[in-house]
């Protein structure tokens, strides 16, 4: 690779850091999703669009160098792209009841759980949204002592 080359991309990689702290993390969420274009995008909409049912005064970020992160009196949960997953990670679902079973990923820590969606699988929409609510309480709950 030439020095040039490298230049380039540098600035490039500048030229982006600067772009996205200037969008809205909204921006950069719809911008995601458009960039992934293919299941993990529509998972990753679907999710987002379950999010912010379950709780319509959900605040979204954007985080860790390109994570969306969706918060209401502190963290509720991230939405991880990979190539073969999508992971949305509950920052106190270990705290969470989880009648329906959906936590599947991250299961041995004390803290976190996450939802590891693979391109077939369907979302039980119903219990997502009732984690995510019980994931607002529980932050709430918290804020409130």
């Amino acid at each position: 690779m030439t020095k040039s080359g490298s230049q380039a991309r540098k600035k490039r990689a500048q030229q982006s850091s600067r772009a996205s702290k200037r969008k809205a993390p909204a921006q950069l969420i719809d911008a995601r999703i458009a960039e992934l274009g293919d299941w993990r995008g529509v998972v990753l909409g679907r999710v987002r669009a379950l999010v912010k049912e379950a709780d319509p005064e959900v605040v979204e970020e954007w985080k860790w160098r390109g994570v969306p992160v969706w918060s209401h009196d502190g963290l509720i949960c991230t939405g991880e792209t990979y190539k073969r997953v999508v992971k949305m990670t509950f920052a106190k679902g270990a705290s969470l009841d989880d009648p329906a079973g959906l936590f599947n990923s991250s299961l041995e820590g004390n803290t976190r759980r996450a939802i590891d969606i693979h391109e077939d699988d369907a979302i039980d929409e119903q219990a997502l949204k009732a984690l995510v609510r019980a994931a607002v309480a529980l932050n709430q709950a918290k804020a409130k002592r």
